[in-house]
């Protein structure tokens, strides 16, 4: 449990802002609200950051800076297809962020990557940016398509669902491995100890 909540608390972190203006438009269907919320609850999280002397990561500023960009459209024009796009954005972002070899090292236990291959955690390093183009594509899709109540919707479970989903999926894909190449490091070097001493 303590390897789960060391993945799940730096990844909730730096998606908060975005998954604070889902929760928020889907609940009052309020762009204003939503939208400044989430810029305000972003520039709150680097500033503590930076307060505190640590680095703000990466996916934290991209989110950041789209929320704010596509944000402030969607408040100086009114225009509702700036917030409804926004997700797009932001998701395109983030998966071309992702798409950097090594990027998911900081959400690693480092007691479970010892036991991971190098390869396997750039995989789903990949696997995960894929999910952030399909996410982007979709939202698109029904944005344009289907209008904001049915958006609104695709908001609410879509994005959230599927990252919930692909997180199990991971984790208990990296738990099985970490732990059957533990136990088969533990066994030849329990067999190396016997063949010595005899």
């Amino acid at each position: 449990m303590k390897n789960l909540a060391y993945a799940i608390r730096p990844l909730a972190l730096d998606m908060f802002s975005t998954i604070l203006f889902a929760v928020l438009m889907a609940a009052t269907h309020n762009v204003y609200l939503s939208t400044g919320a989430a810029i305000a609850m972003g520039a709150l999280q680097a500033a503590w950051q930076k307060a505190r002397g640590k680095q703000v990561a990466g996916m934290q500023w991209a989110s950041l800076g789209l929320v704010t960009v596509m944000g402030s459209a969607s408040l100086l024009t009114g225009d509702p297809r700036f917030v409804m796009i926004k997700p797009t954005v932001i998701y395109l972002t983030i998966g071309g962020v992702m798409m950097r070899r090594g990027w998911m090292e900081r959400y690693m236990p480092p007691e479970a990557k010892a036991y991971l291959p190098p390869s396997l955690i750039v995989a789903w390093g990949y696997v995960w940016a894929a999910l952030m183009f399909v996410t982007a594509v979709a939202n698109l899709v029904v944005a344009l398509t289907l209008g904001v109540k049915a958006w609104t919707a695709f908001l609410a479970v879509f994005p959230l669902a599927s990252k919930l989903g692909l997180f199990a999926v991971h984790y208990l894909s990296f738990r099985f491995i970490a732990i059957r190449n533990h136990r088969a490091q533990s066994a030849a070097t329990g067999e190396a100890a016997v063949a010595a001493a005899a």
